[in-house]
């Protein structure tokens, strides 16, 4: 495990700083911006999976700047904001894809060895903290379900 997350954004905004790129260096200060006024709201560091999870949100809220800009035909704001969310993706983990899904989930099975629908929970418990922000919980439910009910 290297450095933390927000160690990554903040090394990461120095580079951007000397660097000199502009856009760089406002998407992560706006990030760090919101990492930091979440950690004060909760009163103590943000892990790193709650970090994710407000990168998350970012990388959201620009998704929906991009749908709103498309209807008002300002290409220049799709742009700014494709921009921020190609920076962001950087330091989210790669989505699943639902082959690489189904095999964690078939590993999860036998680690926790589950046998049928009655162990679901326990299956979703260890499995969940593994692809947060990777894959989607319902599709993990659905293969989940697959393999304990064959």
């Amino acid at each position: 495990m290297g450095m933390s997350l927000k160690t990554e954004l903040q090394e990461a905004l120095k580079e951007a700083m000397r660097a000199g790129d502009k856009r760089r260096k406002k998407t992560l200060r706006m990030a760090l911006a919101e990492i930091k006024n979440k950690e004060i709201e909760k009163g103590e560091e943000l892990e790193d999976p709650e970090i994710l999870t407000v990168l998350q949100k970012e990388v959201k809220s620009r998704q929906e700047m991009i749908e709103g800009a498309e209807k008002a035909g300002r290409s220049d704001l799709i742009k700014e904001a494709e921009a921020d969310i190609e920076i962001l993706k950087e330091f989210l983990p790669q989505p699943l894809s639902h082959d690489e899904l189904r095999s964690l989930v078939r590993e999860v099975v036998s680690e926790v060895g589950a046998e049928s629908m009655a162990d679901i929970g326990k299956v979703m418990g260890t499995l969940m903290p593994k692809i947060r922000g990777r894959a989607d919980g319902k599709e993990a439910n659905e293969i989940v379900r697959e393999i304990l009910g064959s």
